[in-house]
């Protein structure tokens, strides 16, 4: 009898024990979270957000220093000897082409970018809806392929890419298409990745609703799955968008040394003169490349954060 007692009461112990674990990592996980949340956590998360803020903030500050005290002392003796200059902007903007000049530069830069934003876009989702909602043969055996490309690096790319298109009369006629299709595709298997595990979320019930309904395959697209897709779409196309700018390897490439498809990066590049006689412009180049990415992101905030949190909660 006292062994089968104990028996019986082995597995009910064994639960207690999982139970009281339980709740003493429920217990830990609430502390953590609401000393995170309290106010020491948010004074961290404020020191810290100083501590990431000052290097920037002293670009700008040394961005309209006068040449001859940026070479010569650091950006913080100008709260002791405040002195204001836009002629680092101006020579940037305006000035000769060894100086700066990047003006001609932004407009490349904006002529690669969105395009190259908007096309992968495309053909991502519309290749998202065919895996997630059409079903053929070897969909999945596609996916996965797609899927794996992501691991190639695009280097391997480059040069069969601008072979393809070096000389040929279409890169002629059009000096912007290999720099476009080169980010196209690269850009392609996450993006398809992406929108497609977004897309795989949404309910099968609202597609055999539409179904029902009369729709075919391009109104359930355009009219169901896109306006759902909205958060997912704008967060994958604020990170196109700023790869696609800040990029120099694929459009230093693509361009062929020709300053009249030279994207943004590769002026900033070669600002600081062949001897880095002119590295004090870099400041005020830097800030003028900033001004894009930071309304893009800013204007798509919300959707970026929706597009973030989509799918990381159920129920």
């Amino acid at each position: 009898m006292p062994s089968s007692v104990a028996v019986a009461q082995g597995p009910a112990a064994s639960g207690v024990k999982k139970r009281a674990v339980r709740g003493e990592r429920k217990t830990a996980s609430a502390e953590a979270k609401r000393a995170l949340s309290g106010r020491f956590g948010s004074f961290i998360a404020v020191l810290i957000a100083v501590f990431w803020t000052i290097p920037t903030f002293g670009l700008f500050v040394t961005s309209f220093r006068p040449e001859a005290q940026i070479k010569s002392s650091g950006w913080w003796t100008f709260f002791a000897n405040p002195n204001f200059t836009l002629e680092n902007y101006k020579t940037v903007l305006y000035g000769a082409k060894s100086q700066g000049d990047l003006a001609s530069y932004f407009i490349n830069s904006l002529v690669i970018t969105v395009p190259a934003t908007i096309a992968p876009l495309l053909l991502a989702t519309m290749a998202a809806y065919a895996f997630s909602v059409l079903k053929w043969k070897g969909r999945d055996t596609v996916f996965v392929i797609v899927f794996a490309l992501q691991i190639v690096p695009l280097q391997m790319a480059l040069i069969p890419l601008l072979r393809v298109f070096s000389g040929t009369a279409v890169s002629n006629a059009f000096p912007f298409l290999s720099i476009w299709v080169a980010h196209t595709i690269f850009a392609l298997p996450l993006a398809i990745f992406l929108l497609h595990n977004f897309m795989a979320e949404v309910p099968k019930e609202l597609v055999e609703a539409a179904q029902v309904d009369g729709a075919g395959h391009v109104k359930t697209f355009v009219a169901v799955m896109l306006p759902l897709m909205v958060p997912a779409i704008a967060s994958f196309a604020i990170f196109q968008f700023l790869w696609v700018w800040n990029d120099l390897l694929v459009g230093l490439t693509f361009s062929g040394g020709m300053e009249l498809t030279q994207p943004l990066t590769a002026r900033l590049a070669s600002m600081a003169g062949s001897r880095g006689q002119d590295w004090h412009l870099l400041t005020a180049g830097a800030f003028v490349s900033m001004i894009i990415p930071l309304v893009v992101f800013l204007t798509l905030q919300r959707y970026f954060v929706r597009g973030l949190m989509a799918g990381s909660v159920k129920g």
